[in-house]
């Protein structure tokens, strides 16, 4: 049997590929052998941002939490010891198992409160209605790992189920055996979400896929926020990884999903590299990474857009 240091050393490698395989541009290696790492976390403002920075101890994760630093100008005080004492808790409730990918989570969740709290001040009591809807509506979910889909709830924008835009289909990528491939689809509403998915679905191969990984952004200018959900489907994490990506690359109006075949030799961190990398490149492909400001994202429109079948 290997040491237990050995065993956290994979832990961490393993963690630290599938991490910056989604932060890429945000992830940092301070000093590789010290194992000193610094992840940018950026909400939609960008003066809303804090810089984690970890070491990961020899006996990290089994029996030692990171050390961290949270670094952001405008974090003091109550705030920062709040933060900190969420990062804590979760290391308490999650003993033994990694933790940057949930610390992450909870400080993009810590951003959001601050952005919208702020724009509540900003705004008065009608910033306060606006927050309060935007949180219902950021609750509403689609799960739907035995492909069944069932969703209810107000959408951003009307339009004619008729005017379904095009789902576009990546280029499949195989390692060891296990398929991947990326679908995308323009969205502005929930309802259009869960019709892309039943279409999708009505393709035997996709239906039949080990995962069907998804996850989407509604941007609601009149709330001037999104509406935004992700499902794992079995391959735990997943979503959210991709939901994070998604975050980063700052896309809206847009559903991904990203369906895998299992070809029996297990992938490691690997799979999770290519889940993102599969979506990234789609998402890019169709224009998805181009700045889009004050204006919310509208539908690629092509002449000849790509529509290549899981096959």
């Amino acid at each position: 049997m290997a040491e237990p240091e050995e065993e956290n050393i994979q832990k961490q490698i393993d963690e630290i590929e599938a991490v910056s395989s989604i932060y890429e541009e945000n992830w940092t290696v301070v000093d590789e052998a010290a194992r000193i790492f610094c992840i940018g976390i950026v909400d939609q403002e960008p003066k809303w941002t804090i810089s984690l920075q970890v070491t990961l101890p020899p006996e990290y994760p089994t029996a030692a939490p990171p050390v961290y630093q949270l670094n952001a100008p405008w974090l003091r005080g109550h705030e920062r010891a709040a933060l900190s004492n969420d990062l804590e808790e979760i290391y308490l409730q999650n003993s033994g198992e990694c933790l940057l990918f949930l610390w992450i989570q909870k400080i993009q969740e810590f951003l959001q409160l601050k952005a919208r709290s702020n724009g509540a001040a900003q705004h008065g009591d009608k910033g306060t209605d606006e927050a309060k809807a935007e949180h219902r509506a950021s609750s509403i979910s689609i799960h739907s790992p035995s492909r069944h889909v069932s969703l209810s709830g107000a959408h951003c924008q009307s339009t004619d189920d008729e005017d379904l835009p095009t789902m576009v289909h990546g280029d499949p990528l195989t390692d060891r055996r296990s398929t991947f491939q990326a679908h995308l689809a323009p969205v502005v509403t929930l309802k259009q979400v869960k019709m892309h998915l039943q279409k999708l679905y009505q393709n035997k191969k996709i239906a039949g896929a080990t995962h069907n990984i998804y996850a989407y952004r509604i941007y609601c200018e009149d709330k001037r926020t999104f509406i935004q959900d992700c499902e794992d489907d079995g391959e735990t994490a997943a979503g959210g990884r991709m939901l994070h990506l998604m975050q980063i690359l700052d896309v809206r109006n847009v559903m991904v999903v990203v369906s895998r075949w299992y070809g029996g030799i297990q992938l490691g961190p690997d799979r999770f590299k290519h889940i993102n990398n599969c979506a990234r490149n789609l998402l890019i492909e169709e224009g998805y990474n181009e700045p889009v400001g004050e204006v919310s994202k509208m539908p690629v429109k092509r002449k000849n857009p790509k529509n290549k079948k899981g096959k």
